[in-house]
């Protein structure tokens, strides 16, 4: 988590929403990092998550990122929870709750889906905190 939250940190400054995820291996190994870039790269689907399961799927030559772990500073949205199904990673982990469009279990569940062919394992509220004091500094910024 603390390489996410560097991520989201450095989002800070980009006018992105500050969101970091990385994806470590069976071994704990760091194999992809993201952070948001929609601003940046003018990309809506430029989510922290969807950028560091591309990034760990290049790393290790299939989309397939078996035994894997997500590790994001927000709870992941409907595209991102989606994105880490299809990538069959075996756990997704985050820091804050999203009341707005949480897929974790706070807005919806897909994570958890029994209709879906796979289901990771979920733990949230992982340095809660610490993200959601970035968040708070962000929108801070913006008003």
């Amino acid at each position: 988590m603390r390489l996410a939250l560097i991520e989201a940190r450095t989002a800070l400054d980009t006018g992105d929403v500050p969101v970091g995820a990385v994806v470590a291996d069976a071994l704990g190994e760091v194999i992809g990092s993201g952070r948001n870039r929609r601003e940046d790269d003018g990309d809506p689907t430029a989510h922290a998550e969807t950028i560091a399961i591309r990034s760990a799927a290049r790393t290790v030559g299939t989309w397939r990122l078996d035994g894997c772990t997500l590790v994001s500073t927000l709870e992941p949205c409907p595209m991102c929870a989606g994105a880490a199904v299809a990538a069959r990673v075996a756990r997704v982990v985050f820091g804050a709750w999203d009341p707005k469009m949480g897929a974790a279990g706070s807005v919806w569940d897909l994570l958890r889906d029994r209709q879906l062919n796979h289901r990771p394992e979920v733990i949230g509220g992982l340095e809660e905190h610490a993200s959601q004091a970035l968040l708070r500094e962000f929108f801070a910024r913006q008003r």
